[in-house]
């Protein structure tokens, strides 16, 4: 380790020894042959200067008078060095003479939202369409304005973006959409009971159709016919009804929806998010209701889901609802400094105070 310190600072001292009677054109020259070295270690074939490259090399050259370029073992002719120079020239005098311009402004923020929105809310539309919208909006703007800003933001010409997925469908159709399905559980004793229920995806309201032992179908179908009378009694018109492909719904269950004018949707072999909402409400009804209570009977059951199907209509908040109960909208917000001051707010408790409703004192 020490010889090698030695060895080192012995060449340092020996090439600054070197460099000290050297003069500004000898280093220069140095420079520019360890700088073409570089430019041709970058390439195999024909080298290939860039714009830093020719600048460096005729700044470096143009100081030397011509006959001593011609000396110089140049990888390219002096000639060209010389040109590269008067470019650079000329392009500094031009910039320097024609000062750059402030150009056409940036299109209004709140524009470009509207824009994206437009593109983002109808999946048909082109520029040209949405530029004849913000048209009829009063909104000023050239179309190739708006062709810009969706390429800007990556957004596909119509054609490309112009589908419909599972999601959207249920959205679009949501107040004529209700989905059911079949859930099981066990009582104390061990006995496994089955659960029918449908839920409406515009209002999120539950309805538990009935439960027992022994799904047969002629049980199925007269739950069926339940479920249509109570629908025309509330005046819902529905017309999808989605399930998964349970083998307990029997053909006369499509039967009978049928002939009310509902179709039967059936979702994929093993997808369950095709059915999500309904999906969600058995999940909720396990981990806030059926996971934290003793079952006894068939009897029992049914007693606490009319409780709790009560509850998840009536009180329970929804984020879909913005916070509000599919039977009951949100009340006024409380603003009176006096009534934010001395809150009065009472507990409800429900199946045993397993579920809590909390209102205020009349």
């Amino acid at each position: 380790m020490l010889l090698r310190l030695l060895y080192l600072t012995l060449t340092s001292m020996l090439t600054l020894i070197r460099l000290l009677p050297k003069s500004d054109r000898d280093k220069e020259s140095e420079i520019l042959a360890l700088r073409q070295l570089a430019v041709l270690q970058r390439q195999t074939d024909k080298p290939k200067f860039t714009w830093p490259d020719r600048a460096l090399l005729a700044a470096l050259l143009h100081p030397l008078p011509r006959g001593r370029l011609r000396q110089l073992p140049l990888i390219v002719t002096p000639d060209t060095v010389l040109r590269w120079h008067r470019e650079l020239l000329r392009h500094r005098h031009a910039k320097a003479s024609c000062p750059k311009r402030p150009g056409r402004p940036r299109t209004v923020r709140s524009i470009r939202a509207l824009v994206l929105r437009l593109a983002q809310e109808n999946s048909s539309w082109g520029y040209r369409r949405i530029h004849g919208e913000l048209a009829s909006l009063g909104i000023k703007v050239a179309a190739s304005t708006v062709w810009n800003i969706l390429k800007e933001h990556g957004i596909d010409p119509a054609p490309e973006r112009d589908h419909t997925t599972w999601a959207t469908f249920l959205r679009s159709q949501a107040r004529a959409i209700i989905a059911a399905d079949f859930f099981e559980t066990k009582t104390l004793t061990g006995a496994r009971l089955y659960v029918l229920a449908v839920i409406e995806h515009a209002t999120r309201r539950v309805r538990v159709l009935g439960a027992t032992a022994h799904p047969t179908a002629d049980w199925v179908t007269q739950l069926a016919r339940n479920m249509t009378m109570d629908l025309q009694n509330a005046g819902i018109r529905a017309k999808f009804l989605v399930r998964d492909r349970d083998m307990r719904y029997p053909p006369p269950f499509d039967t009978v929806l049928q002939a009310e004018g509902i179709k039967v949707v059936q979702t994929g072999v093993q997808m369950p998010r095709m059915n999500a909402i309904m999906e969600r409400w058995v999940r909720s009804c396990r981990t806030e209701f059926l996971d934290r209570i003793l079952i006894w009977n068939q009897t029992h059951l049914l007693r606490a889901l009319r409780e709790y199907e009560a509850f998840y209509n009536e009180h329970r908040p929804h984020r879909t609802l913005a916070s509000a109960a599919p039977l009951h909208p949100l009340p006024e917000p409380v603003t009176a400094p006096d009534q934010l001051a001395d809150l009065h707010v009472h507990r409800h408790d429900r199946l045993g105070g397993i579920l809590h409703e909390y209102r205020h004192a009349a």
